[in-house]
């Protein structure tokens, strides 16, 4: 009987793209194939990054979360070989802007409820890629400033 060696990510049930997370089991296994970094780049997805970011600032509340996920993306990025350049790798504002999405919707929740539950309403409410131009021009979000350091809005203040 031969036994065949099972690789962490068919271990790892990864939602499809708009599949809801079936239980909070799903995404801690999510967040930690994201931090050990064999989470395949192809699952390193929007919905992915949000549930993360739901789980940090849920985990390690809303001050600590953002320098984590900040550290931990940019670790995962240089364990994939992604390299920063003006179109590619790291978005300091994304990121800040995006922690402040979720830290904003989690505060408007019940928490009552399972973390699946949680994370499933942070992706569906924030899941318009489209959500940061409401707040900032593509030029001022495109830009290396923008993509290095926080920037704030120039079409309307995060309130």
């Amino acid at each position: 009987m031969s036994v065949e060696k099972v690789s962490h990510e068919e271990q790892t049930r990864i939602p499809a793209m708009h599949e809801e997370f079936d239980s909070s089991d799903t995404v801690r296994d999510l967040v930690a194939a994201f931090e050990d970094c064999s989470l395949p780049r192809s699952a390193w997805t929007h919905r992915a990054h949000l549930a993360v970011a739901a789980w940090y600032v849920l985990w390690y509340g809303p001050d600590a979360a953002l320098d984590r996920v900040r550290a931990d993306i940019q670790r995962y990025n240089a364990a994939h070989g992604v390299r920063q350049s003006p179109d590619r790798g790291y978005h300091e504002t994304l990121t800040g802007f995006y922690m402040w999405a979720v830290r904003r919707h989690l505060r408007e929740v019940n928490v009552d409820r399972s973390l699946a539950e949680l994370v499933n309403g942070v992706v569906a409410a924030l899941a318009d890629r489209e959500l940061p131009y409401r707040y900032y021009s593509k030029n001022r979000l495109s830009s290396w400033a923008a993509r290095t350091a926080w920037v704030e809005p120039d079409l309307r203040p995060l309130a």
